[in-house]
């Protein structure tokens, strides 16, 4: 099992703690990280879009002018694209984007991912993520003692709305719960950090 620091909010190291080789080091596999990424993309698009085509558009039933005769292009509806208030060419319509991926394949990517952060040095388990208040300067203050200057996710065991808020306005800095995570935000983020608890329930949900 893997072996790694944990710290207090400082910066400051007040443990270790152990991580499954089940979760923590899988071998590492770039296709189905990608997968499992364009996966959860597609699967975030409405594809609510739509425009109306030159038949869907009301009205230019009639033929504007006679067919021959006047020196103009012929003509056969005012509803044609190439007229004011005509028709889309190729109009876009609602259409489902959702991608399917096996529950295995997505746990694998997922556990792939987080892998790569531990053997990178790029996983960092903290002993509890608290704040006495819902300020952006505690959080930052967080940042700082970790010099986190690059896009860092935050796994929380369960949402603490204080946490969240004082997160928010820090545009390097997202957290996420236990529920919520994904392989995209892994991948999205140059550092993940777990509070200890937050390690311990995502044992709990994928090894029982």
């Amino acid at each position: 099992m893997a072996n790694v620091k944990v710290y207090n909010m400082k910066g400051e190291e007040v443990g270790t703690m152990q991580l499954s080789d089940d979760l923590f080091g899988a071998e590492y596999n770039e296709p189905l990280i990608h997968q499992a990424v364009v996966t959860y993309l597609a699967n975030q698009r409405q594809g609510t879009k739509s425009t109306l085509t030159r038949t869907e558009v009301r009205g230019g039933g009639a033929k504007p002018w006679r067919q021959k005769g006047t020196g103009r292009a012929r003509q056969g509806s005012t509803r044609a694209p190439q007229w004011t208030k005509g028709g889309v060419v190729f109009a876009p319509k609602s259409r489902d984007f959702s991608k399917k991926m096996n529950t295995s394949a997505r746990q694998g990517a997922l556990f792939s991912a987080l892998s790569k952060k531990v053997a990178d040095g790029e996983f960092f388990v903290v002993d509890e993520l608290k704040v006495t208040a819902p300020k952006t300067k505690e959080m930052e203050a967080f940042r700082k003692a970790f010099k986190f200057d690059k896009s860092t996710v935050v796994v929380m065991d369960e949402p603490d709305v204080d946490v969240i808020l004082a997160a928010r306005n820090l545009p390097t800095l997202t957290t996420i719960s236990v529920s919520e995570i994904n392989t995209y935000e892994i991948v999205k983020n140059a550092v993940v950090v777990f509070t200890k608890g937050s390690v311990k329930k995502f044992e709990e949900v994928y090894l029982g």
